[in-house]
């Protein structure tokens, strides 16, 4: 059975080459294991009927818990909606993604794939007005990248991711207030959409700033091209970081494809990872037209000052 193979390679991170794309399909795969399951169970055969109950519930496990939603830590400081966006290029619909903003009151937002004309438009339709701080690394094609706030933003900066396509990350420490000042970061690594971009993903998530639950609040927003069936997405999160989307128990939806029209079901790149200081209220994810991403956007509650 494929799913036995499928859990051999997912449970302890396995993952290589062109199995990296594969496995970001696991949530349909954990579906797909009941029907060798039943299937067994319906024939009578005990064997192959053990072996696909073992499957489905080592996938199940690991899936499924991203549809329920758990506690949140107890916190008392101010609210912020967090949106994030990847543009395509530049083609996104501005006006879309300006009208969430303002009917979400969205207070912090984070850009990828960000040109100067993209950047302009936003402008142009009062996002200058919406959210008037900002860090922004607007580039012609997909490198770009921007930090947008309802609050001062200070302390900004721009890092380069050292994989080939060399996308930047625009971050900044946002101050909220009644709350500590939260470093935000624009999240883009590299896309392993082939074999030899394998390489150049790992060395981008490896590269990602860990959380530090002693220290700062964080706060990783963006398209991170991993879902959480990658072992490095795993190992980030291990470092002190929540999936906002897992925790609102919203883990399970799809951000990116279908792409260029092929077939592709929906998986789960776009992540907002936060301190796991921080309460996770609910996420939600909208279309986008023009990109072939949909925008996640994070209710969260930050600690008090």
């Amino acid at each position: 059975m494929p799913a036995v193979g499928w859990a051999a390679l997912r449970l302890p991170g396995l993952e290589r080459g062109p199995l990296v794309q594969l496995l970001a399909f696991t949530p349909y795969v954990a579906a797909g294991s009941l029907v060798p399951l039943l299937l067994a169970l319906a024939l009578r055969r005990r064997g192959p009927a053990v072996v696909a109950a073992v499957t489905a519930t080592a996938l199940v496990a690991v899936v499924a818990p991203r549809a329920l939603p758990y506690a949140p830590p107890a916190v008392t400081g101010p609210t912020v909606r967090l949106l994030t966006a990847n543009l395509l290029a530049g083609a996104a619909d501005a006006r879309t993604l300006v009208d969430l903003v303002r009917r979400h009151r969205v207070d912090v937002l984070t850009v990828q794939e960000f040109t100067p004309q993209a950047g302009a438009e936003l402008d142009r339709l009062g996002l200058d007005r919406l959210l008037p701080h900002r860090h922004l690394d607007p580039r012609q094609g997909t490198p770009g990248s921007g930090l947008y706030a309802r609050f001062p933003v200070g302390d900004g900066g721009v890092r380069r991711n050292r994989g080939g396509w060399g996308f930047d990350q625009a971050y900044g420490t946002v101050t909220v207030p009644g709350a500590p000042p939260v470093r935000v970061e624009s999240v883009h690594p590299a896309a392993p959409y082939a074999v030899d971009q394998v390489g150049h993903w790992r060395t981008d998530l490896a590269a990602q700033p860990p959380a530090t639950p002693d220290g700062p609040l964080r706060i990783l927003a963006g398209d991170f091209n991993a879902t959480l069936d990658h072992a490095p997405l795993r190992a980030l999160l291990g470092t002190g970081y929540t999936d906002a989307a897992d925790a609102a128990g919203a883990g399970l939806a799809g951000t990116w494809g279908p792409y260029d029209g092929d077939p592709i079901p929906p998986v789960t790149i776009d992540h907002v990872l936060v301190d796991r200081r921080i309460a996770v209220r609910g996420v939600r994810v909208h279309p986008l037209p023009g990109s072939d991403h949909r925008g996640v956007l994070a209710e969260l509650r930050l600690p008090a000052a």
